[in-house]
């Protein structure tokens, strides 16, 4: 048996929290202590090393080379720990704990969570939705699914799939002329380049935009199929809701602006769920 030192592992891993959160308050608030109890086990580490771990600075803590190389081996051993205590608590499965953006967790996912469970009984999910802007590492995730470019800083991105984007309304507004588009409300994301891209795939003028933005298209279909507008939706994430007759398509263009992604930690590799997740999702979209 290999001879180690005495490791102090609850300070270590209040050390771990505190790197990825960035904040010690946030790192109370995660472990469900005073700020002051994380004050003092870091403190207790430092005196253990005999070196610094943390520069207080106008922008928050920063961590100093000593911490930067200890950071992510501890990461690292946390999160394999982690997942073998998960393991053994729950029946030998492997959880995944995925970040999803709302468009794809209600549009895709969470409609075939159980042909997923079925064909993966060792795989546990562990799901929660963003509005397409998460942190995996701060967050305490070990994957996310996005939409973009697959561009994203100190992130590996793999595509899943593309969203051609098209108008999509309320049944009462499905005989609209092209030419008439200017002539209702063209309900808007975030992303204020959206309609002018799709008009300029269809060929026509982009008429004014006015009117509420809003950062979920989930939200912006709901509207659409209260008769509210039209919105400019991602065309896989919405086929249930063309199937029952809640939205309508009017126009055959389309416009792809992005795909979506799973995403992880750049310095991390891909967890066998999280790979297993992807082969099956790209399968049933095939």
């Amino acid at each position: 048996m290999r001879d180690r030192p005495d490791i102090p592992l609850n300070a270590l891993r209040t050390f771990e929290v505190a790197a990825r959160q960035g904040s010690f308050t946030r790192a109370a608030i995660e472990l469900r202590v005073t700020q002051a109890a994380v004050s003092h086990q870091i403190a207790r580490l430092e005196d253990a090393l005999g070196v610094a771990l943390f520069r207080r600075t106008p922008a928050g803590l920063v961590l100093t080379d000593a911490a930067q190389t200890i950071f992510p081996v501890m990461e690292h051993s946390l999160d394999a720990m982690a997942r073998a205590l998960d393991r053994v608590a729950g029946g030998r499965h492997e959880v995944l704990n995925l970040g999803v953006v709302t468009t794809f967790a209600t549009g895709w996912l969470i409609p075939r969570l159980s042909a997923f469970e079925r064909d993966h009984p060792g795989i546990a999910l562990r799901l929660s939705t963003h509005n397409n802007r998460v942190e995996i590492a701060r967050e305490g995730l070990d994957a996310a699914i996005r939409f973009g470019t697959g561009r994203w800083p100190g992130v590996a991105a793999v595509p899943i799939c593309e969203a051609p984007m098209t108008p999509l309304c309320a049944p009462a507004m499905g005989q609209l002329p092209l030419t008439e588009l200017g002539h209702h409300r063209l309900l808007r994301s975030f992303r204020a380049d959206e309609w002018p891209r799709w008009c300029a795939a269809a060929g026509v003028p982009c008429p004014p935009l006015t009117g509420p933005v809003l950062d979920s298209s989930v939200a912006l279909a709901d509207l659409a199929a209260a008769g509210h507008g039209m919105a400019l939706l991602p065309l896989p994430m919405f086929q249930d809701a063309l199937a029952a007759g809640r939205l309508v398509r009017p126009f055959a263009a389309t416009v792809t602006l992005g795909s979506y992604w799973l995403t992880t930690p750049e310095d991390r590799r891909m967890p066998p769920a999280a790979l297993s997740l992807l082969n099956w999702m790209r399968a049933r979209m095939g």
